[in-house]
């Protein structure tokens, strides 16, 4: 069914008599114009009706028998005459069940989305009976964050499990990625003093000995060693992670959560992470596990950017020309302004590498205060819309001593 939604339909041709001599492919624009209006298309014109048009039902990978079922499943969502939803409870389900197998993921999460913001079906979406047909992914994560307190007890369990199941999803998808990048920032180019086995270089040790290969005892029998300077080094940069947890910070909050753990199990990071709305709080002390910081947020409410940073300052910066400072905030300030610029700037003057990701999310667009933006960056402190991959570059390019610039350029392309 992601035909459907894969390409814009073509407008719809003229009817002017019976339908049986339509080409397949009016025949398919029909059909996919009268689900896109809904039921009330028949009542206009009832050569609109899905029996007379199923036969184009083939282009659209769904047998005929069903197109009664799908057209039932948009127009829960979609039809305007749906009004108030709350004696449809018993069909949510089953509903989910039906768009599930009528249309790909990508397209499950966003009738999802719009179940929520639409039909404000936030509450059914908690049932214990509805949770399992969930499409399972960080903006579902977002939501059920933001709206915690709705789920009731005997879904809670479920909920949470849903949760790991995305956290662990995501975790695996950037873990190997983030390490092999800090990793590599923090490698020296020269030998090591230490030649223990755990140092050796193996992959530069192979390739400088290529010809020491014995054929005959198919064995290579290396001339000199190499190894990587001594790796076990704790603590080489502190990681300070500011995160804004007001409501439209949602995406961010579950990227930084886990981004934020993978930092804190590599020991040449000390990372700290903190939430903050108009209040403060310091969830470091959870970052062996994601999904209990995740617990922890309180999406919505106002924002003081400048009481986190002053908590930040006094706390979490030891050694500035040392520190990463990563301010994740869509910068609409609700405390002081400028005395929020004056702790950036002292920052900047400590030599504390800081940047400001206006989100944290897959798309990385943000809407935010320009102006704001405008001013730490004069400061400094580049900011900008990130991905998660593109932080992982970032940190590393910053743990180099590079300039970031070709690397937003690029990606601003």
């Amino acid at each position: 069914m992601s035909a459907r939604t894969s390409k814009k339909a073509p407008p719809p041709p003229p009817l002017a008599g019976a339908t049986d001599d339509l080409t397949d492919g009016d025949r398919d624009a029909l059909l996919r114009w009268r689900l896109a209006l809904g039921p009330e298309a028949e009542r206009v014109d009832p050569r609109l009706s899905l029996g007379g048009l199923g036969g184009g039902a083939s282009a659209l990978h769904v047998d005929p028998r069903r197109l009664g079922d799908l057209d039932k499943a948009l127009s829960f969502i979609y039809d305007e005459r749906a009004g108030n939803l709350g004696g449809s409870r018993p069909y949510v389900p089953e509903w989910l069940s039906a768009v599930r197998e009528f249309f790909s993921h990508d397209i499950v999460a966003l009738v999802q989305k719009d179940a929520i913001e639409k039909r404000g079906l936030t509450q059914l979406l908690f049932e214990p009976e509805t949770l399992p047909f969930l499409e399972k992914n960080v903006e579902l994560v977002a939501t059920l964050m933001s709206a915690k307190g709705l789920i009731p007890d005997a879904a809670r369990e479920t909920a949470r499990q849903i949760v790991r199941e995305v956290v662990e999803e995501v975790r695996r998808a950037l873990e190997s990625e983030i390490r092999t990048a800090v990793l590599g920032a923090l490698r020296r180019n020269t030998t090591s003093p230490l030649r223990v086995l755990r140092n050796l270089d193996w992959k530069r040790t192979i390739r400088k000995n290529l010809r020491g290969w014995d054929a005959e005892r198919r064995r290579l029998v290396p001339d000199k060693l190499y190894f990587w300077a001594n790796q076990t080094r704790r603590h080489e940069w502190d990681v300070a992670i500011l995160v804004d947890q007001s409501g439209s910070m949602g995406e961010s909050v579950v990227y930084s959560s886990i981004m934020a753990a993978i930092f804190a199990s590599l020991d040449v990071l000390r990372t700290r992470l903190l939430f903050f709305d108009t209040e403060v709080v310091d969830v470091t002390p959870m970052l062996v596990d994601p999904v209990d910081v995740l617990f922890t947020a309180q999406l919505g409410g106002g924002t003081d950017i400048n009481r986190a940073v002053a908590y930040a300052q006094a706390n979490f910066i030891e050694r500035p020309e040392k520190t990463l400072f990563i301010l994740i905030t869509d910068l609409f300030e609700g405390g002081n302004a400028e005395e929020l610029l004056a702790r950036m700037r002292q920052l900047a003057d400590s030599k504390v590498k800081s940047i400001c990701l206006l989100a944290l999310s897959d798309s990385g667009k943000p809407s935010y205060d320009h102006d704001m933006a405008q001013k730490l960056a004069a400061l400094g402190t580049p900011c900008f819309g990130c991905t998660p991959k593109l932080l992982v570059k970032v940190v590393e390019r910053l743990m180099r001593g590079q300039d970031l610039g070709p690397l937003l350029d690029a990606e601003a392309r």
